[in-house]
């Protein structure tokens, strides 16, 4: 089970953190992403991370302000969203991918998860 936390409304150029914790199951056996869906939108990808940690994918939307990283001690995984816009306000979803490609790398694609938690809503005003 996952389950993500940290959003919240803040104003434009401003920062939050988003975290997902993992329940009953480790996590280094996944590699990891968050998506996020806006109102009339698909859900689109914005971050991977592969299962060690050692590489990552963004998408260009927000690439240079956004950071994934994750802790598999801990069972956690976070995003750091930095310089916010009004474009990037979303539902944001974490979730895990079982499927191994190496333990560098990674999906981007929503239908290569098969755990997702539930969404953690991020406004940004303007």
């Amino acid at each position: 089970q996952l389950q993500a936390f940290g959003g919240g409304l803040v104003q434009a150029g401003g920062s939050l953190r988003l975290s997902c914790v993992a329940s009953g199951r480790s996590i280094m056996a996944y590699s990891l992403g968050w998506f996020r869906q806006s109102p009339g939108k698909e859900r689109e990808f914005v971050a991977a991370i592969s299962r060690t940690g050692d590489s990552a994918d963004y998408a260009d939307s927000v690439k240079g302000r956004f950071i994934i990283s994750r802790d598999n001690g801990e069972n956690t995984m976070s995003l750091q969203m930095n310089n916010l816009k009004p474009e990037d306000t979303a539902v944001y979803y974490c979730a895990a991918d079982s499927t191994y490609y190496g333990s560098f790398d990674y999906s981007t694609a929503v239908r290569d998860y098969d755990y997702w938690g539930r969404g953690t809503l991020v406004t940004v005003s303007s």
